[in-house]
């Protein structure tokens, strides 16, 4: 589906009078995608590691869950739709996320943060206020509740956000996006502290949270808000405490804004990991995500990965925007050859496990399934990888 259309020549239309039929997803086809998988991509190939998985499966992550998902605690926290105003923007949106720990935590563990892109703000489609006038807040942040449960199994923290109320007050500005990130880790860095709102419902937590092994990810829009919130230009937002070590933008727009500029996402510091799907219907260029790779060729002091899921599309990673769910849709661009969206969550959390292992703890094993050495199981997948300069 088209909701995140927005090549680079149309920013100006999108930071203006976006179409609606755009902005929130429905159902209006789009015309056939050019992947540029031959321009971008052939021209670094002195620069960049790329492997074709589409072979047999063999190995998958090196690791074993440290706890079962019956010992994952699942807890919710929220503060009200309107608990976030951003100055800059002047969107208004809600502050709420579940949380996944395993259920008894030694010491400190990292926190991943994720975050949802663009969809329907309420659950009814005709509202256009926010709070929604008709219907509820949809709950597009729950829709990774499969990828928290697996990644809180291994060790980690994991908080989904909503934000749904920057898609219906700002949902262009990808500054806000990113400044939603930053309030939530504000709040977690209270807790840590043993304040703040959170700490009512999530004192168990108090002290077990390492706030300088942070990992975010962000689906479609918020995929450049990610990359915006780790980026060089403003990292020095991050609140004090916090660091960010690991970052995947999943099925993510790139383009630059003004043209030629892209200082608000580039990012040479941090670990990137772009996930992207051959199907994906959602933007207006499957593969656009590799304009991040591209960027800090020759700049990077982090490595840059990507992967291409053969048959991905854009939606299903949400299970909220997967049919038969209420407004969901199939926006892949090859039916009858996407992926189920139990194959997609079961490659996105290989990925993700692979990714976060490697960077937030440090198990470097995990690099033969970043760099496609130890494919996937399950999927087709291309990897690519910008090494860092001088390595």
């Amino acid at each position: 589906m088209r909701h995140n259309l927005a090549p680079a020549s149309a920013v100006e239309q999108e930071k203006s009078s976006f179409p609606r039929s755009e902005m929130f997803n429905l159902p209006i086809r789009p015309r056939a995608l050019r992947l540029l998988v031959g321009g971008t991509l052939a021209a670094a190939v002195t620069a960049v590691l790329m492997v074709d998985a589409s072979g047999p499966a063999a190995a998958g992550p090196p690791s074993r869950p440290v706890t079962t998902a019956d010992d994952v605690v699942t807890t919710t926290y929220d503060l009200g739709d309107t608990a976030f105003r951003d100055r800059e923007s002047g969107g208004v949106a809600e502050i709420r996320g579940v949380v996944f720990r395993p259920r008894t935590i030694r010491g400190k563990v990292p926190l991943i943060v994720i975050e949802h892109g663009t969809w329907y703000p309420c659950t009814s489609a005709g509202a256009s206020k926010w709070p929604c006038e008709k219907g509820r807040a949809d709950p597009s942040f729950r829709g990774y509740d499969y990828l928290g449960r697996r990644l809180a199994a291994r060790g980690y923290v994991v908080v989904s956000i909503g934000a749904s109320g920057i898609n219906q007050t700002a949902f262009a500005d990808y500054g806000a996006r990113a400044r939603l990130i930053n309030r939530h880790l504000k709040l977690w860095k209270q807790l840590q502290d043993g304040t703040g709102p959170l700490r009512p419902r999530l004192s168990r937590l108090t002290g077990h949270v390492d706030l300088r092994r942070v990992g975010t990810m962000g689906h479609s829009r918020a995929g450049k808000g990610v990359m915006w919130q780790a980026s060089d230009k403003h990292r020095h937002e991050w609140p004090r405490g916090v660091t960010v070590r690991a970052v995947i933008p999943l099925a993510p727009t790139k383009f630059d804004w003004p043209q030629g500029d892209n200082s608000d996402t580039l990012n040479t510091r941090v670990p990137i990991g772009v996930v992207m799907g051959s199907c994906d219907g959602g933007i207006s260029q499957a593969l656009e995500g590799q304009g991040y790779l591209d960027d800090v060729r020759g700049k990077n002091r982090a490595a840059a990965h990507s992967i291409v899921l053969k048959g991905a599309n854009h939606n299903f990673y949400n299970t909220r925007w997967t049919p038969p769910t209420p407004l969901a849709d199939d926006d892949s661009t090859c039916p009858g050859r996407t992926l189920t969206p139990a194959a997609q969550h079961d490659a996105l959390t290989q990925y993700a496990t692979a990714f976060y292992g490697r960077f937030l703890l440090g198990k470097r094993g995990y690099d033969a399934v970043l760099t496609g050495q130890r494919p996937l199981k399950g999927v087709s997948s291309t990897t690519r990888t910008v090494r860092p300069v001088g390595r």
